[in-house]
């Protein structure tokens, strides 16, 4: 199972990133996804997740109306729109599948999020 997140960067507050991730070594299009984050200090949070086919989704409420998940089961990649960004936002992001508890040991080495003026 791999995971190589990217899209990561420098933004400042208000401004908006597209992250992806893709995924290989399991049956893509069989699982949920989620995106998760880890700020400094802190531990690793569930963010969002989408449903196998996409069709359903569900989000943290710190996050709620500015990110959007989505996925391509035929490129076998996960997507986060991350709106309206704020400071607070700040972490390496990471993808897995599952929902609130990750379903795969692994991990990817994530993408770092910066928001800050």
């Amino acid at each position: 199972v791999q995971f190589v997140e990217s899209g990561g960067g420098l933004v400042q507050p208000g401004g908006s990133l597209r992250l992806s991730c893709a995924a290989s070594g399991f049956t893509f299009s069989s699982y949920d996804m989620s995106w998760y984050r880890q700020a400094p200090g802190k531990e690793r949070e569930w963010v969002a997740r989408t449903t196998y086919t996409g069709g359903n989704t569900n989000y943290a409420d710190s996050v709620k109306g500015r990110f959007t998940i989505s996925r391509d089961n035929a490129k076998n990649t996960v997507y986060l729109q991350m709106n309206s960004l704020k400071p607070e936002d700040t972490a390496v992001y990471y993808c897995n599948a599952g929902s609130m508890t990750p379903f795969f040991r692994s991990w990817g080495p994530g993408t770092q999020v910066t928001v800050s003026s």
